[in-house]
C-alpha cells in the first residue's frame, strides 16, 4: 500500500511540474507573438502606405490602399538612381568584406600560432582598437585621407578594413587556438610551405567563423550611411546615401518616400533569406568551435 501511495504522488507532483511549464512555455509563446508583432508592425506600415495616394494615407495608416499601383516605385526607382547606388553599395560591401576575411584570418593565424609576448601585445592592440568610437578619430581621419588623395571608394574599403579588422582579428585568433598545431607540423614534413598550409588546410577549417565575420561585416557596411558620406563623392552615392537626401527631397510627399524605402532594404531582406541557413550554422558552429 505504501509503495502504491508513494506511486500516486509521485505522479501527481509529475503532472504539477509538467502543467507548470505548460503554463510558462504558453505564456513565453503569448509574448514572443507580441513583440513579433511590435516588431512587425513598422514594416506593414512602410509596406501598405507605399501604395496609397497622400490622401488616403493621411486619411488612415492602417487600412490597405483602395488600389495598389506601382505608380509611386516607379517614381521612387528612378529619382534615387537606384542602380547606380545598388551598384557602388553592392562593390563597397563584396570588396570590403572579403578584404577584410583574407587580412583578419591571415592576421588571427598569425598571432595564434606566435607564441610570444609582442603577438600578445599586438592583440591587445587590436582588442582595444575596438573601444575607440569612430567620431572621435572621424576628423583627422578624413583629413589625412584627403591629403593622401583617397577619399574616395579605393580609401572607404580600406577605412572598412581598419575599423572591421580588429574584431575579425579577435574572432579568428580564437579559432584558431582550437585548431591542433600538428596540422601545420605535418604539412611542413609534406613540404608545404606557410601560405600552403593557411589556404590550403587552416583557413577551409575556419569556414564557420567567416561565414560570422562575413553576416557581421555585410549588414554594418550596407547600412553604414556616416563614413560614406564623408568620404564618396555624389557619383559614388550608396544607398543610405541617396535615401537620406530622398528622403528630405520628400518629406512630405509620404507615399513617395515609403516606396523608396521599400526598394533600399528590399536587398538586404534578400541577402537575409538566402543566407539564412548560413546564418545559423556559422553563429552556432562558430559558438561551438
Amino acid at each position: 500500500m505504501k509503495k502504491n501511495d508513494e506511486k500516486d504522488s509521485t505522479k501527481k507532483l509529475r503532472k504539477k511540474k509538467t502543467k507548470k511549464r505548460d503554463k510558462k512555455l504558453i505564456i513565453l509563446e503569448v509574448l514572443g507573438l507580441l513583440l513579433a508583432l511590435v516588431w512587425i508592425s513598422p514594416f506593414y506600415l512602410m509596406l501598405v502606405n507605399s501604395f496609397k495616394v497622400p490622401r488616403e494615407i493621411f486619411a488612415n495608416v492602417l487600412n490597405f490602399p483602395s488600389q495598389f499601383s506601382l505608380d509611386n516605385y516607379v517614381i521612387a526607382f528612378e529619382d534615387l538612381n537606384f542602380i547606380r547606388s545598388f551598384f557602388n553599395s553592392l562593390l563597397i560591401t563584396i570588396v570590403s568584406v572579403a578584404i577584410i576575411i583574407l587580412f583578419s584570418s591571415m592576421a588571427g593565424y598569425a598571432l595564434a600560432r606566435n607564441k610570444s609576448r609582442l603577438s600578445g601585445a599586438i592583440l591587445l592592440i587590436f582588442v582595444a582598437a575596438m573601444l575607440i568610437p569612430f567620431q572621435s578619430v572621424m576628423i583627422p581621419l578624413t583629413a589625412t585621407f584627403g591629403r593622401a588623395g583617397m577619399l574616395n571608394r579605393v580609401g572607404l574599403i580600406f577605412m572598412y578594413l581598419g575599423f572591421g579588422g580588429s574584431l575579425a582579428i579577435f574572432l579568428y585568433h580564437g579559432a584558431m587556438t582550437r585548431v591542433s598545431i600538428s596540422l601545420d607540423e605535418a604539412a611542413i614534413i609534406d613540404g608545404a610551405n606557410k601560405f600552403q598550409i593557411f589556404f590550403k588546410i587552416i583557413f577551409p577549417l575556419l569556414s564557420p567563423i567567416s561565414v560570422t565575420v562575413a553576416i557581421l561585416n555585410v549588414i554594418w557596411i550596407w547600412n553604414d550611411y556616416l563614413l560614406p558620406s564623408l568620404v564618396l563623392s555624389r557619383q559614388n552615392e550608396t544607398i543610405p546615401i541617396r535615401m537620406f537626401y530622398f528622403f528630405g527631397q520628400y518629406t512630405r510627399q509620404w507615399h513617395l518616400a515609403l516606396a523608396g524605402l521599400t526598394i533600399a532594404i528590399i536587398p538586404v531582406i534578400i541577402f537575409y533569406f538566402s543566407a539564412q541557413k548560413s546564418i545559423v550554422e556559422g553563429v552556432s558552429e562558430g559558438a561551438i568551435k
